[in-house]
């Protein structure tokens, strides 16, 4: 997408272009900097165990609304508590994914191992949720009528798990009565602003893209990409301008999380296990929770093992209290699992199986990676569903505000609407599949030929979502073997609100707002995984209004 006239643009933080000396030397430190501070990555094209190349960053951070920024870190709680009671429903998760598993095998393997636990009750009856809720602003709001016109042309596709890379102190832990203030005054400002002028303003409200509940990645690299970019504005003369960065301590949130979860398994000799993949690019971001634990709670040791390794080593014991060898596992935290690949055989299925069954509190238990799937978000974001796990009307109205579109592809009259709206206007959808990871979506003209490949069942494992618009911003991506000098480009973002969640069926025993992570990408293309070559580290840099001091 190019910035057009009419394409609104959110302006950098501070006067570009720089001039190319000085550019080169502020790049030549940051990529040293970002390495040295773990925000690094191995490289999938010349892996080395032994080695690490910087991850892609934008040299300066984004703008993005306060307002927007205050409004996602509030609804976080009650988003919390959305995905806990419908992880907890049965016969909603039943329901919902009722069609999918019938036509795609990765779900129904995932539903046979929920239905087998079911059957035998539920050994462990205490979940963690470690959630991540990404969202983009979307300048194209219905609520209000935006000065700033775009042409049809400039749109960009909803960034699914496309953005999601598997890559204490708390930010901010709202009890229910002062979120819900804060939710009540996100509604007034928005029906407040109906009907105004916004010929100042770039966007006008943000939009859901996805929840995440299995490997929410960033927890490191999140608060890491603020330290870059504070480096860099400090380098180049505008250290004032940190201020306006807000604070970041999502690796402590979630760490503080999975103790949390240690504690209320109450065997001093229990460890953390990190379920990993075979091969761990993204390895930063997973060690530093690892060395965090380790670090602030040395009494605990965490554990790294692949699902293979789970299947060769694991047993249940008396108690069903999961044994590696002879070490009790207390929490489990799934940073594999969520895709195909990562089940080689059987094998891996009855490992996976073999942790469900057991005494261990796991992160995602696996009706909480149910309800992560895009059919179960899908169901969600019509109003009246909502209203069966959300009590509060004003809450309601908030969470339903988020919500774009999401279209049902199922064999009936509201999903055959469906498909034939996408035939005949698919520059506006982007089709989505039961998968996280990125990579897997249809966008736009590519979507009525995979339509039609599919028959009426096969639809079913699919859902239709409504392209957001996000404003441009324009800036300096900085990548390994990037040209040098970097040129501006335009760029779209798109902003993840961790959350913490711990309970059972009845009761919630914490809940919490996390910490934050923004990845950027071209605007020019559709998916954006910073582990996957196509996005970049990134953080909110808040603005009030566009007429501000020192916004250009």
């Amino acid at each position: 997408m190019s910035s057009e006239a009419k394409t609104p643009i959110l302006r950098s933080c501070i006067k570009l272009p720089l001039a190319n000396d000085e550019l080169l030397e502020v790049i030549a430190k940051a990529k040293d900097y970002a390495i040295m501070h773990g925000a690094a990555m191995r490289s999938k094209i010349s892996y080395s165990a032994d080695s690490l190349n910087f991850a892609p960053f934008v040299l300066v951070p984004s703008s993005f609304p306060r307002k927007e920024f205050e409004k996602a870190v509030a609804l976080q709680p009650i988003i919390n508590r959305l995905m806990h009671n419908v992880a907890h429903d049965e016969e909603f998760i039943t329901t919902t994914l009722a069609e999918t598993i019938k036509v795609d095998e990765f779900t129904a393997n995932l539903f046979n191992i929920y239905r087998k636990v079911l059957a035998n009750g539920f050994t462990q009856r205490i979940s963690l949720g470690m959630l991540r809720s990404d969202l983009m602003l979307e300048s194209d709001c219905p609520e209000l009528s935006p000065v700033l016109e775009r042409p049809a042309a400039a749109t960009v596709a909803a960034n699914d798990a496309a953005m999601s890379d598997d890559v204490g102190a708390v930010e901010q832990q709202l009890d229910a009565k002062l979120n819900l203030a804060n939710v009540r005054k996100c509604n007034k400002e928005l029906n407040g602003s109906v009907g105004a002028s916004t010929a100042s303003s770039a966007y006008c409200c943000w939009k859901q893209v996805e929840i995440n509940t299995i490997a929410s990645g960033f927890g490191h690299l999140g608060p890491a990409s603020k330290t870059i970019q504070s480096f860099v504005l400090t380098e180049l003369g505008h250290a004032e301008k940190i201020k306006r960065m807000p604070k970041n301590n999502a690796l402590a949130g979630l760490c503080d999380g999975m103790v949390k979860a240690w504690d209320i398994y109450a065997k001093p000799q229990a460890v953390i296990l990190f379920i990993i993949e075979d091969v761990s690019y993204n390895i930063c971001d997973q060690r530093f929770h690892e060395f965090y634990i380790r670090e602030n709670y040395p009494h605990i040791k965490v554990l790294r093992r692949t699902l293979t390794d789970v299947h060769r080593d694991g047993k249940l014991g008396q108690r069903k209290e999961l044994l590696l060898g002879t070490t009790e596992v207390a929490v489990i935290y799934f940073r594999a699992g969520y895709e195909p690949g990562h089940y080689h055989s059987q094998n891996e299925w009855d490992a996976r199986y073999l942790m469900e069954c057991s005494l261990a509190i796991k992160c995602p238990s696996i009706h909480y990676h149910l309800a992560g799937t895009k059919k179960v978000q899908q169901a969600l974001a019509q109003p009246a569903v909502l209203e069966r796990f959300i009590n509060d009307p004003e809450e309601i109205k908030a969470v339903g505000k988020i919500f774009t579109g999401l279209y049902s592809l199922d064999d009936n009259e509201a999903g055959n609407a469906s498909y034939e709206m996408a035939l005949r206007t698919p520059e506006k959808f982007v089709l989505k599949p039961q998968r996280e990871g990125g990579g897997n979506n249809v966008y736009g003209v590519d979507i009525p030929n995979a339509l039609k490949r599919m028959t009426r069942v096969e639809r079913s494992a699919w859902i239709l979502m409504d392209l957001i618009h996000p404003p441009l911003s324009q800036g300096y991506m900085v990548r390994p073997g990037g040209d040098m000098p970097p040129q501006i480009v335009d760029m779209v973002s798109e902003l993840g609100i961790f959350g913490v969640v711990i309970g059972d069926a009845d009761n919630i025993l914490h809940n919490y707002q996390a910490g934050h992570m923004l990845r950027t990408k071209l605007s020019t293309a559709n998916e954006g995984g910073v582990a996957a070559g196509l996005g970049a580290l990134d953080s909110p840099y808040l603005i009030d209004n566009e007429d501000e001091a020192g916004y250009y």
